[in-house]
């Protein structure tokens, strides 16, 4: 017997993720739709010996292809006959989603219409006559409380037993597709026949709900009270930055660090002294138990040591944008972001930019203006992403141990508000003033569910394992071969390497910043090719040093590998003003290259690369030079 296709679509905010999850939980695949960076998730499941095949297509509000994800949208039901589409509707918020129903059912897509959150419909007073609208549409109609997992798997009985060729469009849906058919051939212009066919489109839903939804006054929601004080006013800013920094000491002190701390001790405890007696029991030539110790173990083990920060962090996210507080973010910030020449919109690409500058440049695409595009590609860098975070962690909790959670804060904060500084700026020197709007739905909040939470968070924090794994992987080996050959061949003095040429060349830049050895210089340049090369550098670098001695226990395991020759290396200060350059300068070479995508031209690339590294360079001699006046080095 065939595979059964299933395509669930539905508006942003509907459950319909909450939905796929419970329909597949861990047997899902993530990619990437071709050409963009929209995930792709498919899962495979079977039930009542029938395989089925689930596809969670992107929320939209439409099909028009303006955005990436209606792009996508449509051109899945252009290339694709799923034998069974669900459009999950937000039962709660019904006129507003039946608006891509109707478009769906004006391209000829038989439809099962599924009504998710109808728990909270009922709390608004809204009543669904399920059989009149299943007549009002001639599809047919069922229900699901998103979280409850034995209400969702009711829909697998609906799929096996469903047969959409029984179902045909009611004649009000066919009057309208004839009245949408006849405006198509009008004659009109373009701009008039879209405003008629929303028209027509509005105009249905309202008979529809007229005849099958029925609302009753109701109070005040608790979205509504909350919204008074995280939504609106100076008490909304002031408790999302509380929010955030309460993140960040869950993660950088009260659950990440400790797993961290215990990750690193597996492996300068464990993995190492292992791998070393096992290598040398075997004969092993000196220089593979050199890279395999020193090169590929120190530089993995430096990068895969954040780890739990990292995914710890992406939990806290995924919760909170369950909750539907992320939305309150982008409301807020829209009067900022405004003030800094771009659209509220624009938030929600550099938002991305906290995972990764990678998609969060391609997600500029959904903008509306090409102003609006330009400077958020070209700002986008300036983000605190996941792979910088290795880097400011490491630093935060080798020079200011009793403060990791507050300097890290200051580094994220520094980041948003250069990004903001640098958007205002160009907008007023390359790119001419133009309007934005800013349209944005805030949804209600709700208990997020925890399995949606966990695989997004695992979704997220994956993409840096794959990077840990491999490029990290390939950076170390290289990095090991720059610090232990010259020309002459292998060098046991890494003062003669390759690296240190590299890196001596390029360090005379930072003399002013206060880190001018060749080490810094090295890990700089290597930070191009891939940001937590950074660490990966310095931990193959400094982890020649004789760390036997008992680090005082504030420190954290990076510590015990690193701390002797970094901290003479560095001071705080110094240390400081490093990491200020490495969360500015130049994004890496696969960020870059997504730029010259995006932006169309090789130039802009070379500009970002110049303008990010020179902003990078005198934001961190400020930082230096400041300090030092002040007393502080």
């Amino acid at each position: 017997m065939s595979t059964l296709s299933v395509a669930l679509t539905g508006n942003p905010n509907t459950g319909k993720s909450t939905i796929f999850n419970e329909l597949t939980g861990a047997r899902q695949k993530i990619g990437n739709w071709p050409g963009v960076t929209v995930d792709k998730k498919v899962g495979i499941i079977e039930h009542n010996g029938r395989k089925i095949s689930v596809v969670d297509l992107p929320g939209t509000y439409s099909i028009n292809a303006r955005s990436q994800e209606e792009k996508v949208v449509s051109d899945y039901f252009q290339q694709n006959k799923p034998d069974i589409v669900v459009n999950i509707i937000d039962a709660s918020n019904i006129a507003r989603n039946l608006f891509l129903t109707v478009q769906l059912m004006e391209n000829g897509i038989p439809l099962i219409l599924n009504l998710n959150m109808m728990d909270e419909a009922e709390r608004h007073g809204i009543k669904i006559d399920m059989q009149k609208l299943e007549a009002a549409f001639g599809m047919p109609v069922t229900n699901t409380v998103g979280r409850s997992n034995k209400s969702v798997r009711k829909l697998l009985d609906v799929f096996t037993n469903a047969v959409m060729t029984n179902y045909k469009p009611s004649e009000l849906i066919n009057e309208h597709i004839k009245k949408v058919h006849e405006l198509q051939r009008s004659g009109l212009s373009p701009e008039k026949i879209d405003e008629e066919i929303i028209a027509a489109r509005y105009d249905l839903i309202d008979k529809i709900m007229s005849q099958a939804v029925t609302v009753s006054a109701a109070g005040k929601t608790l979205t509504d009270k909350l919204d008074s004080y995280l939504a609106n006013g100076v008490s909304s800013l002031l408790i999302m930055l509380a929010a955030f920094y309460l993140m960040f000491q869950i993660s950088f002190n009260w659950i990440g660090q400790p797993l961290a701390d215990i990750v690193g001790e597996f492996f300068d405890e464990t993995l190492v002294p292992w791998a070393a007696e096992s290598m040398e029991a075997a004969g092993v030539e000196g220089w593979m138990q050199s890279l395999v110790s020193d090169g590929i173990i120190a530089g993995v083990g430096a990068v895969v040591n954040f780890v739990p920060l990292i995914f710890t962090l992406f939990i806290i996210l995924s919760f909170l944008d369950g909750t539907g507080y992320m939305a309150r973010v982008a409301f807020i910030m829209d009067p900022i972001m405004r003030r800094a020449g771009l659209s509220g919109k624009s938030i929600m690409p550099l938002m991305m930019g906290f995972g990764c500058a990678v998609p969060a440049i391609m997600a500029n695409r959904a903008l509306d203006t090409h102003k609006d595009r330009m400077i958020s590609i070209f700002v986008t860098p300036f983000i605190t992403c996941n792979a910088k975070v290795p880097i400011i962690a490491l630093f935060a909790a080798m020079f200011f141990p009793d403060n990791v959670a507050n300097v890290v804060f200051a580094m994220y904060l520094a980041g948003i508000v250069t990004a903001i500084v640098m958007a205002k700026i160009l907008s007023k020197t390359m790119f001419k003033e133009q309007q934005s709007t800013f349209l944005l739905e805030l949804p209600p909040y709700r208990l997020p569910d925890p399995k949606t939470v966990l695989l997004e968070a695992w979704d997220k924090g994956k993409g840096y394992l794959i990077k840990a794994g491999t490029i990290i992987f390939a950076m170390s080996v290289v990095i090991w071969f720059l610090s232990n050959f010259n020309s002459d061949g292998m060098t046991e003095d890494m003062d003669q390497s390759y690296l240190a040429s590299i890196g001596s060349a390029t360090c005379v830049i930072f003399a002013p910043q206060g880190f001018d050895t060749w080490e810094a210089g090295a890990a700089a340049v290597t930070g191009i090719l891939a940001k937590e090369a950074v660490v990966s550098t310095l931990g193959i670098l400094y982890g020649q040093a004789d760390v036997s001695t008992e680090p005082d226990e504030a420190e954290d395991a990076a510590n015990m590998m690193m701390a002797t020759e970094m901290a003479s290396a560095f001071t705080p200060l110094s240390a400081l003003a490093f990491m200020v350059f490495s969360l500015l300068y130049s994004p890496c070479m696969t960020a870059l290259g997504t730029v010259k995508k995006e932006a169309q031209g090789l130039k802009w690339m070379a500009f970002v690369f110049l303008y990010t590294t020179a902003v990078a360079w005198v934001i961190s001699l400020i930082v230096y030079q400041v300090g030092k006046l002040l007393g502080f080095e």
